[in-house]
Protein backbone atom coordinates (compact mmCIF):
# COMPACT_ATOMS: atom_id res chain seq x y z
CA UNK A 1 0.00 0.00 0.00
CA UNK A 2 1.18 3.12 -0.96
CA UNK A 3 0.35 7.05 -0.32
CA UNK A 4 0.28 8.21 -3.50
CA UNK A 5 -1.75 5.52 -4.81
CA UNK A 6 -4.94 6.27 -2.16
CA UNK A 7 -4.17 10.00 -2.91
CA UNK A 8 -4.88 9.50 -6.72
CA UNK A 9 -7.95 7.07 -6.08
CA UNK A 10 -9.75 9.59 -3.90
CA UNK A 11 -8.81 12.37 -6.69
CA UNK A 12 -10.58 10.09 -8.92
CA UNK A 13 -13.74 10.03 -6.91
CA UNK A 14 -12.70 6.47 -5.58
CA UNK A 15 -14.05 5.73 -2.04
CA UNK A 16 -11.37 4.58 0.62
CA UNK A 17 -11.20 1.44 2.96
CA UNK A 18 -10.99 1.30 6.71
CA UNK A 19 -7.68 0.22 6.31
CA UNK A 20 -6.65 2.18 3.73
CA UNK A 21 -7.81 5.42 5.47
CA UNK A 22 -6.20 4.23 9.08
CA UNK A 23 -2.85 3.56 6.95
CA UNK A 24 -2.73 7.75 5.53
CA UNK A 25 -3.23 8.63 9.40
CA UNK A 26 -1.29 6.82 11.14
CA UNK A 27 1.39 6.75 8.56
CA UNK A 28 1.34 10.03 8.97
CA UNK A 29 1.61 10.52 12.91
CA UNK A 30 4.45 8.31 13.08
CA UNK A 31 6.23 10.42 10.41
CA UNK A 32 6.28 7.75 7.35
CA UNK A 33 4.15 9.84 5.33
CA UNK A 34 4.89 13.45 4.87
CA UNK A 35 2.44 16.21 5.51
CA UNK A 36 2.56 17.46 2.23
CA UNK A 37 0.74 13.70 1.10
CA UNK A 38 -1.52 14.75 4.30
CA UNK A 39 -2.28 17.78 2.45
CA UNK A 40 -2.89 16.08 -1.11
CA UNK A 41 -5.39 14.17 0.34
CA UNK A 42 -7.33 16.77 2.21
CA UNK A 43 -7.55 18.43 -0.64
CA UNK A 44 -8.72 15.16 -2.08
CA UNK A 45 -11.98 14.94 0.13
CA UNK A 46 -12.73 18.44 -0.30
CA UNK A 47 -12.85 18.26 -4.05
CA UNK A 48 -14.87 14.72 -3.89
CA UNK A 49 -16.05 14.48 -0.43
CA UNK A 50 -16.44 11.19 1.61
CA UNK A 51 -19.50 8.18 1.71
CA UNK A 52 -20.59 7.75 5.16
CA UNK A 53 -18.59 4.69 5.60
CA UNK A 54 -15.37 6.63 4.39
CA UNK A 55 -15.88 9.13 7.42
CA UNK A 56 -16.59 6.60 10.16
CA UNK A 57 -13.62 5.30 9.53
CA UNK A 58 -11.51 8.50 9.02
CA UNK A 59 -12.99 9.51 12.65
CA UNK A 60 -12.31 5.86 13.82
CA UNK A 61 -8.38 6.30 12.65
CA UNK A 62 -8.61 9.87 14.48
CA UNK A 63 -9.79 8.60 17.95
CA UNK A 64 -7.12 5.45 17.59
CA UNK A 65 -4.08 8.08 16.87
CA UNK A 66 -4.07 9.19 21.06
CA UNK A 67 -5.44 7.84 24.03
CA UNK A 68 -9.30 7.50 24.65
CA UNK A 69 -10.29 8.69 27.78
CA UNK A 70 -10.88 5.52 30.31
CA UNK A 71 -14.09 6.46 32.05
CA UNK A 72 -14.98 3.32 33.52
CA UNK A 73 -13.78 3.75 37.07
CA UNK A 74 -16.04 6.66 37.16
CA UNK A 75 -19.74 6.37 38.17
CA UNK A 76 -22.30 8.04 36.64
CA UNK A 77 -23.59 8.92 32.58
CA UNK A 78 -20.63 10.49 30.93
CA UNK A 79 -22.78 13.06 28.56
CA UNK A 80 -21.07 15.95 27.02
CA UNK A 81 -22.70 18.64 24.51
CA UNK A 82 -20.66 20.13 21.37
CA UNK A 83 -21.82 23.19 19.41
CA UNK A 84 -20.74 23.98 15.77
CA UNK A 85 -19.50 27.09 16.48
CA UNK A 86 -21.06 30.89 16.41
CA UNK A 87 -21.04 34.40 17.57
CA UNK A 88 -21.78 34.27 21.28
CA UNK A 89 -22.00 31.09 21.79
CA UNK A 90 -21.57 30.40 25.18
CA UNK A 91 -23.74 27.60 26.40
CA UNK A 92 -20.65 25.01 27.77
CA UNK A 93 -19.94 27.28 30.77
CA UNK A 94 -23.32 26.81 31.65
CA UNK A 95 -24.35 23.52 30.88
CA UNK A 96 -21.36 21.45 31.98
CA UNK A 97 -21.84 22.73 35.30
CA UNK A 98 -25.40 22.62 35.63
CA UNK A 99 -25.39 18.91 34.48
CA UNK A 100 -22.37 17.89 37.07
CA UNK A 101 -25.06 19.77 39.76
CA UNK A 102 -27.45 16.99 38.10
CA UNK A 103 -25.94 14.27 38.84
CA UNK A 104 -24.16 13.55 35.19
CA UNK A 105 -20.68 13.76 34.19
CA UNK A 106 -19.17 15.93 31.35
CA UNK A 107 -15.95 15.38 30.01
CA UNK A 108 -15.39 17.85 27.54
CA UNK A 109 -12.56 18.72 25.06
CA UNK A 110 -12.65 22.33 23.93
CA UNK A 111 -11.56 24.48 21.49
CA UNK A 112 -9.87 28.01 20.91
CA UNK A 113 -12.14 30.67 18.78
CA UNK A 114 -10.67 31.48 14.40
CA UNK A 115 -12.02 34.33 12.75
CA UNK A 116 -14.99 35.12 13.77
CA UNK A 117 -16.26 32.75 16.16
CA UNK A 118 -15.49 32.38 19.55
CA UNK A 119 -13.47 29.62 21.37
CA UNK A 120 -14.83 27.85 24.74
CA UNK A 121 -11.05 27.90 25.88
CA UNK A 122 -10.45 31.30 25.14
CA UNK A 123 -13.46 32.11 27.52
CA UNK A 124 -12.53 30.32 30.19
CA UNK A 125 -9.11 31.11 29.85
CA UNK A 126 -9.71 35.06 31.38
CA UNK A 127 -10.03 33.31 34.91
CA UNK A 128 -6.36 33.95 36.27
CA UNK A 129 -4.52 30.93 36.53
CA UNK A 130 -7.68 28.80 34.82
CA UNK A 131 -5.67 25.64 33.27
CA UNK A 132 -7.07 24.10 30.04
CA UNK A 133 -3.49 21.98 29.43
CA UNK A 134 -4.30 18.94 31.90
CA UNK A 135 -3.34 15.85 31.21
CA UNK A 136 -5.16 12.29 31.55
CA UNK A 137 -4.80 11.79 35.29
CA UNK A 138 -5.42 15.30 36.53
CA UNK A 139 -8.74 15.71 33.85
CA UNK A 140 -9.85 12.48 35.81
CA UNK A 141 -9.25 14.27 39.47
CA UNK A 142 -11.41 16.47 38.10
CA UNK A 143 -14.01 14.84 36.96
CA UNK A 144 -14.48 12.77 40.34
CA UNK A 145 -13.75 16.14 42.03
CA UNK A 146 -16.51 18.27 40.28
CA UNK A 147 -18.61 16.05 37.79
CA UNK A 148 -16.82 17.62 34.72
CA UNK A 149 -13.88 19.55 33.08
CA UNK A 150 -13.29 21.50 30.11
CA UNK A 151 -9.85 21.13 28.74
CA UNK A 152 -8.23 22.20 25.48
CA UNK A 153 -6.80 19.22 22.84
CA UNK A 154 -3.53 17.09 24.33
CA UNK A 155 -0.96 16.01 23.00
CA UNK A 156 -2.08 12.46 24.25
CA UNK A 157 -5.34 12.43 22.91
CA UNK A 158 -5.94 12.57 19.64
CA UNK A 159 -2.95 14.10 18.08
CA UNK A 160 -4.53 13.28 14.30
CA UNK A 161 -7.15 15.77 14.59
CA UNK A 162 -5.01 18.63 16.20
CA UNK A 163 -2.56 18.18 13.10
CA UNK A 164 -4.88 17.96 10.42
CA UNK A 165 -6.74 20.73 11.83
CA UNK A 166 -3.79 23.36 11.46
CA UNK A 167 -3.08 21.41 7.89
CA UNK A 168 -7.23 22.21 6.85
CA UNK A 169 -6.61 25.76 8.11
CA UNK A 170 -3.69 26.27 5.78
CA UNK A 171 -4.36 24.24 2.75
CA UNK A 172 -8.16 26.03 2.19
CA UNK A 173 -10.29 22.71 3.20
CA UNK A 174 -12.05 23.62 6.20
CA UNK A 175 -15.43 23.80 4.60
CA UNK A 176 -15.44 20.38 3.71
CA UNK A 177 -18.72 18.21 5.76
CA UNK A 178 -17.18 14.90 5.80
CA UNK A 179 -13.88 16.39 7.20
CA UNK A 180 -15.89 19.24 9.91
CA UNK A 181 -17.82 15.96 11.02
CA UNK A 182 -14.69 13.67 11.51
CA UNK A 183 -12.93 16.58 13.62
CA UNK A 184 -15.48 17.17 16.22
CA UNK A 185 -17.00 13.71 16.49
CA UNK A 186 -13.13 12.56 17.01
CA UNK A 187 -12.78 15.01 19.72
CA UNK A 188 -15.95 14.13 21.24
CA UNK A 189 -15.75 10.19 21.05
CA UNK A 190 -12.14 10.33 22.81
CA UNK A 191 -14.10 11.41 25.67
CA UNK A 192 -15.22 8.04 26.61
CA UNK A 193 -19.14 9.14 26.60
CA UNK A 194 -22.24 7.11 26.84
CA UNK A 195 -24.40 9.97 25.66
CA UNK A 196 -23.56 13.21 22.77
CA UNK A 197 -25.52 16.69 22.02
CA UNK A 198 -24.18 18.07 19.17
CA UNK A 199 -25.81 22.39 18.56
CA UNK A 200 -25.06 22.94 14.80
CA UNK A 201 -25.31 26.22 13.91
CA UNK A 202 -26.80 27.36 10.90
CA UNK A 203 -26.97 31.09 9.59
CA UNK A 204 -24.39 34.07 8.64
CA UNK A 205 -22.20 33.76 12.08
CA UNK A 206 -21.98 29.54 11.84
CA UNK A 207 -19.61 27.68 9.63
CA UNK A 208 -22.73 26.07 7.86
CA UNK A 209 -24.72 29.33 6.67
CA UNK A 210 -27.21 26.77 4.57
CA UNK A 211 -29.84 25.38 6.30
CA UNK A 212 -30.24 22.01 4.84
CA UNK A 213 -26.22 21.90 4.60
CA UNK A 214 -26.14 22.35 8.49
CA UNK A 215 -29.21 19.59 8.76
CA UNK A 216 -26.71 17.44 6.34
CA UNK A 217 -24.19 17.99 8.72
CA UNK A 218 -26.03 17.12 11.83
CA UNK A 219 -27.02 13.54 10.06
CA UNK A 220 -24.16 12.58 9.39
CA UNK A 221 -22.30 13.41 13.04
CA UNK A 222 -25.48 11.67 14.36
CA UNK A 223 -24.94 8.66 12.34
CA UNK A 224 -20.73 8.51 13.29
CA UNK A 225 -22.04 8.96 16.79
CA UNK A 226 -24.26 5.94 17.00
CA UNK A 227 -22.54 4.11 14.88
CA UNK A 228 -19.55 4.20 17.53
CA UNK A 229 -21.82 3.46 20.46
CA UNK A 230 -22.53 6.54 21.85
CA UNK A 231 -26.00 7.71 22.08
CA UNK A 232 -26.46 11.33 20.02
CA UNK A 233 -29.01 13.78 19.13
CA UNK A 234 -28.44 17.39 17.68
CA UNK A 235 -30.28 20.40 17.69
CA UNK A 236 -29.76 22.97 14.27
CA UNK A 237 -29.89 26.17 16.16
CA UNK A 238 -30.02 29.70 14.71
CA UNK A 239 -26.62 31.96 14.19
CA UNK A 240 -28.00 34.69 12.13
CA UNK A 241 -27.74 36.76 15.00
CA UNK A 242 -25.48 36.90 18.20
CA UNK A 243 -26.51 34.40 21.46
CA UNK A 244 -27.18 36.30 24.46
CA UNK A 245 -25.87 39.74 25.18
CA UNK A 246 -21.83 39.31 25.45
CA UNK A 247 -19.58 38.43 22.54
CA UNK A 248 -15.51 38.30 23.66
CA UNK A 249 -13.87 35.99 26.28
CA UNK A 250 -14.20 37.97 29.71
CA UNK A 251 -17.36 39.62 28.54
CA UNK A 252 -18.99 36.49 27.81
CA UNK A 253 -17.51 34.57 31.27
CA UNK A 254 -19.41 37.35 33.04
CA UNK A 255 -22.53 36.68 31.10
CA UNK A 256 -22.25 32.70 32.28
CA UNK A 257 -21.59 33.62 35.46
CA UNK A 258 -25.14 35.87 35.22
CA UNK A 259 -26.32 33.07 33.94
CA UNK A 260 -25.80 30.45 36.60
CA UNK A 261 -27.21 32.47 39.03
CA UNK A 262 -30.23 33.16 37.03
CA UNK A 263 -29.90 36.17 34.56
CA UNK A 264 -30.22 34.94 30.85
CA UNK A 265 -31.05 37.06 27.80
CA UNK A 266 -33.70 35.49 26.26
CA UNK A 267 -32.51 33.09 23.50
CA UNK A 268 -29.97 32.41 25.36
CA UNK A 269 -31.87 30.77 28.11
CA UNK A 270 -33.85 28.99 25.59
CA UNK A 271 -31.17 27.49 23.57
CA UNK A 272 -29.74 26.78 26.70
CA UNK A 273 -32.72 24.99 28.24
CA UNK A 274 -33.43 22.73 24.55
CA UNK A 275 -29.76 21.45 25.08
CA UNK A 276 -30.17 20.27 28.26
CA UNK A 277 -33.70 19.15 28.30
CA UNK A 278 -31.56 16.90 25.21
CA UNK A 279 -28.84 16.13 27.83
CA UNK A 280 -31.16 14.75 30.44
CA UNK A 281 -33.05 12.87 27.74
CA UNK A 282 -29.97 10.82 26.62
CA UNK A 283 -28.54 9.70 29.56
CA UNK A 284 -31.61 8.24 30.95
CA UNK A 285 -31.83 6.68 27.39
CA UNK A 286 -35.52 7.20 27.64
CA UNK A 287 -37.35 5.94 24.12
CA UNK A 288 -40.40 8.23 23.25
CA UNK A 289 -42.11 7.07 19.55
CA UNK A 290 -42.62 10.42 18.63
CA UNK A 291 -41.77 12.99 15.82
CA UNK A 292 -38.18 15.07 17.44
CA UNK A 293 -39.91 18.82 17.39
CA UNK A 294 -42.65 17.52 19.39
CA UNK A 295 -40.58 15.38 21.28
CA UNK A 296 -38.40 18.44 22.13
CA UNK A 297 -41.16 20.72 23.36
CA UNK A 298 -42.61 17.58 25.76
CA UNK A 299 -38.74 17.25 27.06
CA UNK A 300 -38.62 20.42 27.58
CA UNK A 301 -41.96 20.20 29.53
CA UNK A 302 -40.66 17.96 31.95
CA UNK A 303 -37.10 19.23 32.63
CA UNK A 304 -37.57 22.82 33.03
CA UNK A 305 -38.40 23.47 36.29
CA UNK A 306 -36.29 20.81 38.05
CA UNK A 307 -33.66 22.45 36.02
CA UNK A 308 -34.45 25.85 37.20
CA UNK A 309 -34.41 24.53 40.31
CA UNK A 310 -30.52 23.66 40.37
CA UNK A 311 -29.55 27.20 38.59
CA UNK A 312 -32.04 29.02 41.37
CA UNK A 313 -30.36 27.25 44.69
CA UNK A 314 -26.93 27.69 43.27
CA UNK A 315 -25.75 24.40 42.63
CA UNK A 316 -24.65 25.07 39.14
CA UNK A 317 -23.06 27.82 40.17
CA UNK A 318 -20.90 26.41 43.02
CA UNK A 319 -20.08 23.47 40.87
CA UNK A 320 -18.67 25.93 38.56
CA UNK A 321 -16.51 27.50 41.49
CA UNK A 322 -15.54 23.51 42.10
CA UNK A 323 -14.59 23.18 38.76
CA UNK A 324 -12.24 26.76 38.33
CA UNK A 325 -10.47 25.42 41.68
CA UNK A 326 -9.72 22.02 40.76
CA UNK A 327 -8.35 23.33 37.28
CA UNK A 328 -6.08 25.81 39.07
CA UNK A 329 -7.99 29.36 38.46
CA UNK A 330 -8.82 31.45 40.97
CA UNK A 331 -12.51 31.50 42.03
CA UNK A 332 -12.20 34.44 43.32
CA UNK A 333 -12.60 36.14 39.89
CA UNK A 334 -15.58 34.48 39.04
CA UNK A 335 -16.92 35.08 42.73
CA UNK A 336 -16.69 38.83 41.96
CA UNK A 337 -16.17 39.02 37.87
CA UNK A 338 -15.26 42.65 38.07
CA UNK A 339 -11.78 41.15 38.81
CA UNK A 340 -12.06 39.67 35.37
CA UNK A 341 -10.02 41.33 32.67
CA UNK A 342 -11.83 45.09 32.10
CA UNK A 343 -11.07 47.31 28.79
CA UNK A 344 -9.66 50.47 29.13
CA UNK A 345 -11.85 51.75 26.07
CA UNK A 346 -15.45 51.46 25.78
CA UNK A 347 -17.21 53.48 23.24
CA UNK A 348 -21.35 53.50 23.24
CA UNK A 349 -22.84 52.78 19.44
CA UNK A 350 -25.30 54.87 18.93
CA UNK A 351 -28.84 54.04 16.41
CA UNK A 352 -28.36 55.46 13.59
CA UNK A 353 -32.36 56.12 13.74
CA UNK A 354 -35.92 55.56 15.54
CA UNK A 355 -37.19 52.08 14.71
CA UNK A 356 -36.93 48.05 15.56
CA UNK A 357 -33.97 45.94 14.62
CA UNK A 358 -34.69 43.90 12.24
CA UNK A 359 -31.21 42.18 11.51
CA UNK A 360 -28.16 41.75 13.30
CA UNK A 361 -25.62 39.92 11.41
CA UNK A 362 -23.81 37.31 13.13
CA UNK A 363 -21.13 37.73 10.93
CA UNK A 364 -20.37 41.64 11.45
CA UNK A 365 -20.57 41.47 14.52
CA UNK A 366 -17.53 38.86 15.45
CA UNK A 367 -15.97 40.40 12.72
CA UNK A 368 -16.22 43.74 14.71
CA UNK A 369 -15.24 41.87 17.97
CA UNK A 370 -12.29 40.26 16.17
CA UNK A 371 -10.94 43.64 15.21
CA UNK A 372 -11.08 44.60 18.71
CA UNK A 373 -8.60 41.62 20.26
CA UNK A 374 -11.27 39.48 20.95
CA UNK A 375 -10.59 37.17 18.08
CA UNK A 376 -7.50 35.26 15.83
CA UNK A 377 -6.74 34.98 12.08
CA UNK A 378 -4.33 32.79 12.81
CA UNK A 379 -4.11 29.67 15.51
CA UNK A 380 -1.31 30.87 16.85
CA UNK A 381 -2.42 34.43 17.18
CA UNK A 382 -3.05 35.47 20.99
CA UNK A 383 -6.42 37.33 21.70
CA UNK A 384 -7.29 40.29 24.26
CA UNK A 385 -9.60 38.60 27.07
CA UNK A 386 -11.34 41.86 28.05
CA UNK A 387 -11.66 42.87 24.33
CA UNK A 388 -15.66 42.76 22.37
CA UNK A 389 -19.16 43.72 22.64
CA UNK A 390 -21.98 44.54 24.81
CA UNK A 391 -25.28 44.22 23.32
CA UNK A 392 -28.08 46.39 24.25
CA UNK A 393 -30.71 45.98 21.75
CA UNK A 394 -31.04 42.28 20.52
CA UNK A 395 -33.41 41.78 16.95
CA UNK A 396 -37.06 42.68 17.59
CA UNK A 397 -36.06 45.75 19.93
CA UNK A 398 -37.36 49.15 19.50
CA UNK A 399 -34.24 51.56 19.29
CA UNK A 400 -34.49 55.47 19.23
CA UNK A 401 -32.12 57.55 16.94
CA UNK A 402 -28.84 58.59 18.60
CA UNK A 403 -29.51 56.63 21.77
CA UNK A 404 -26.83 53.90 22.68
CA UNK A 405 -27.45 50.07 21.74
CA UNK A 406 -24.20 48.64 22.00
CA UNK A 407 -20.85 48.86 23.52
CA UNK A 408 -17.43 48.10 21.89
CA UNK A 409 -14.75 47.32 24.06
CA UNK A 410 -11.06 47.22 23.51
CA UNK A 411 -7.33 47.86 25.07
CA UNK A 412 -6.74 49.41 21.78
CA UNK A 413 -8.72 52.86 20.78
CA UNK A 414 -7.11 52.73 17.15
CA UNK A 415 -9.52 49.64 16.48
CA UNK A 416 -12.78 51.39 17.63
CA UNK A 417 -13.68 53.36 14.12
CA UNK A 418 -13.31 49.83 11.96
CA UNK A 419 -14.93 48.04 14.65
CA UNK A 420 -17.96 49.96 14.86
CA UNK A 421 -18.21 50.59 10.64
CA UNK A 422 -18.47 47.09 10.71
CA UNK A 423 -20.84 46.73 13.59
CA UNK A 424 -22.92 48.54 12.09
CA UNK A 425 -22.69 47.42 8.61
CA UNK A 426 -24.79 44.50 9.63
CA UNK A 427 -27.29 46.29 11.61
CA UNK A 428 -30.86 46.82 9.67
CA UNK A 429 -33.90 48.62 11.38
CA UNK A 430 -37.23 49.00 9.99
CA UNK A 431 -40.51 51.12 11.39
CA UNK A 432 -41.99 47.94 11.41
CA UNK A 433 -42.09 45.58 14.17
CA UNK A 434 -40.43 42.31 13.01
CA UNK A 435 -41.76 38.72 13.75
CA UNK A 436 -39.78 36.51 16.01
CA UNK A 437 -37.20 34.42 14.59
CA UNK A 438 -37.22 31.11 15.64
CA UNK A 439 -33.98 29.70 16.99
CA UNK A 440 -34.33 25.88 16.90
CA UNK A 441 -34.85 24.40 13.72
CA UNK A 442 -34.69 20.73 13.71
CA UNK A 443 -34.11 18.14 15.75
CA UNK A 444 -31.79 15.22 14.01
CA UNK A 445 -32.24 11.74 15.64
CA UNK A 446 -30.54 8.22 14.64
CA UNK A 447 -32.43 6.55 11.59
Amino acid sequence: MRAVDLIRKKRNGGELSGPEISFLVEGNIKGQIPDYQLAAFLMAVYANGMSPEETIALTGAMVSSGKKLDLGSVQGVKVDKHSTGGVGDKTQIILAPLMAAMGLKVPSIAGRGLGHTGGTIDKLSSIPGFRTDLGVEELMECLRASGFFINGQTEEINPADKKIYAMRDATATVESLPLIAASIMSKKLSEGLDALVLDVKTGSGALTKDLEEAKGLASLMVRIGESMGVRTAALVTDMDAPLGRAVGNALELKECISALKGSFAPDLMEVTMALAAWMLHLADAVSEETRPQRLGESLLKRYKDEIWDYIEHGDAFAKLLECVDAQHGNADAVLNPSLLPTASHIKPVLSPWNGYITKMDAFAVGHASMLLGAGRGRMDEDVDPAAGIIIGKKPGDAVSAETPFATLHTNDPSKLKEAEEVFLSGIEISGREPSKKKLIHDVILPG
